[in-house]
């Protein structure tokens, strides 16, 4: 358990909500993936760059977007974060109610790699916990 990477990432989170992410708390050379979005799932973001890319391009899609944090679940070197999101898509004015998470792996006190599930449950599978 280490409360020093659930706090890191709330504080990781809380800035990015802002749209003013402390990369601080991101490894230099962290990685990005993501099993969410069809025209990223394959893909891996590197870096700082790769990561705020990343972003731009997910939420580029929405007129608007309000991401929560539901949930983490600390397992040592790894977080799972659960999220609700609502967005309304920008082209087709479809709105969304969705939950999805994250798994955050950490090494001192940095994320050095994290992966988007749709569904939060395969982010627990992937640490071995489920829900």
């Amino acid at each position: 358990m280490s409360p020093e990477n659930v706090e890191n990432l709330r504080a990781l989170l809380e800035t990015w909500n802002r749209r003013e992410p402390d990369l601080s708390l991101l490894d230099p050379d962290c990685t990005f993936e993501d099993t969410v979005l069809p025209d990223q799932v394959g893909e891996r973001y590197r870096g700082h760059e790769g990561v705020i890319r990343a972003a731009e391009n997910w939420a580029a899609a929405y007129e608007w977007l309000r991401v929560e944090l539901e949930q983490i679940v600390d397992v040592g070197e790894q977080l799972v974060s659960v999220h609700r999101m609502k967005a309304k898509a920008r082209y087709t004015s479809i709105e969304f109610d969705a939950t999805f998470a994250y798994l955050w792996t950490f090494r001192d006190g940095k994320v050095v790699h994290f992966r988007g599930y749709a569904d939060p449950n395969q982010a627990l599978q992937a640490v071995g916990l489920e829900e």
